[in-house]
């Protein structure tokens, strides 16, 4: 296999990558609980109200800024 990908980077003319695949464990396959977990404790600790005020801001800016 690396002397393959080694033939084909040198034709391509792109450096070689290492190829390493990482395996990993998953403690807590509940994938919706971890959603919503993050997305309370996003609530909770303000920052959904800073994500609004500043998209809201954003777009202020952005309409003053514009010509035309």
């Amino acid at each position: 296999m690396e002397l393959i990908s080694d033939w084909v980077f040198q034709f391509i003319g792109q450096p070689p990558v290492d190829f390493t695949i990482f395996a990993q464990t998953i403690n807590d396959p509940n994938v919706l609980g971890q959603i919503q977990k993050s997305f309370s404790h996003f609530v909770q600790t303000g920052q959904a109200w800073a994500l609004l005020i500043g998209l809201v801001i954003g777009y202020m800016i952005r309409n003053l800024t514009s010509y035309g």
